[in-house]
C-alpha cells in the first residue's frame, strides 16, 4: 500500500494508524526528506506532528526497523538506512 509523505492520519480509516504512520514515514524517506545515515524526527516531534500516542509512534518505527529502512540507536535516535543499490 503506497502513502502519501504529506498524508494525515485517517482515525477512521480501515488502516491502523501505525501502519499509516509506517508507510507516511517511509514515504517521506524515499522522497528524500531524510537522508541515509541521518536522523529522522524525534518520537516526540512525530507524536505533536500527526497527534498520535508515543506507544503508536514506537510501533510505527518498530515497522520500519522490521523492513530495513531505519534503525534506532538507544539513546539517540532513530535514523535511515543504508539502501543497499539494486
Amino acid at each position: 500500500m503506497d502513502f502519501d509523505p504529506d498524508a494525515e492520519i485517517d482515525h477512521e480509516g480501515p488502516v491502523t494508524p501505525y501502519r499509516q504512520l509506517a508507510g507516511i514515514l517511509a514515504a517521506r524517506i524515499a522522497r528524500g526528506d531524510w537522508q541515509p545515515g541521518r536522523a529522522i524526527a524525534s518520537e516526540t516531534a512525530l507524536v505533536q506532528q500527526y497527534g498520535l500516542a508515543r506507544s503508536t509512534v514506537r510501533r510505527a518505527i518498530a515497522v520500519l526497523v522490521e523492513d530495513g529502512i531505519v534503525f534506532t540507536v538507544p539513546q539517540r535516535g532513530t535514523y535511515v538506512a543504508e539502501r543497499p543499490n539494486s
